[in-house]
């Protein structure tokens, strides 16, 4: 009998020993595994959060637009067109060009305009200066009290070299001059060239983007979300 209880005794230690080690595993798997995310780098690009602009009629659009310059979000997306200041007249039927990818506007006043396509629907206007003339750009619409911006989606209002100065100085350098390098992200690619266009077939993982690029186009594509491949497009 006692040999017996000391059997079922010893047997009961052990199986405490081994249900205890495997607790002890078991914590040790949970507490290593922030370990490893910490060692994950996340994209700082993810972080950067711009100022909104609160706009809801013509004197507000005036107020925030104009007390500080702005930068353009996509290049090649939003046409301008010429106005004549004394006259207060934007030519809506004759596009004067297209916005360059990040450049910068002093914008001086906000108007309205007429539209030759939508005759009754008033166009929000921003009137800046460029080569020592005036233009215009809609950054909105209105109906009677009505109003509809999308300055928010279209520009900045802080600068873009201060919102992601977290990148290199030779990136900034090759945005600046519309150029784009291989190992550049798809972000810092559209900031140099403008809007791109996908094209069918790639995937989140691959993919290859067409720049019309002001009439030089580049062909781009991407492998988890860096430049791999950078080709002259087909002339426009």
């Amino acid at each position: 009998m006692k040999q017996r209880i000391q059997v079922i005794l010893v047997l009961g230690m052990l199986a405490a020993a081994i249900r205890l080690a495997w607790i002890l595993y078991e914590r040790h798997e949970e507490s290593a595994v922030p370990e490893k995310q910490q060692t994950v780098t996340l994209d700082p690009d993810l972080y950067v959060t711009s100022k909104k602009m609160y706009l809801y009629d013509l004197k507000s659009a005036k107020t925030e637009i104009t007390k500080q310059p702005v930068w353009v979000k996509v290049g090649y997306a939003y046409g301008y067109f010429p106005y004549d200041p004394a006259t207060r007249h934007a030519d809506l039927a004759h596009e004067a060009g297209k916005l360059l990818p990040i450049q910068k506007l002093e914008v001086k006043d906000i108007v309205t305009g007429s539209s030759p396509k939508n005759p009754g629907e008033r166009q929000i206007l921003a009137v800046f200066e460029q080569d020592g003339k005036s233009y215009a750009t809609p950054i909105g619409t209105g109906k009677g009290g009505d109003f509809k911006f999308w300055a928010n989606e279209m520009l900045f209002i802080e600068d873009p070299h201060q919102l992601y100065k977290h990148w290199p100085a030779e990136i900034w350098q090759a945005v600046d001059q519309h150029q784009v390098k291989s190992g550049m992200s798809e972000l810092q690619a559209n900031f140099a060239l403008g809007i791109g266009l996908l094209e069918s077939g790639g995937d989140s993982t691959d993919r290859t983007l067409d720049y019309p690029n002001g009439g030089k186009p580049i062909k781009i594509s991407y492998h988890s979300g860096k430049v791999v491949d950078i080709t002259p497009g087909p002339a426009s």
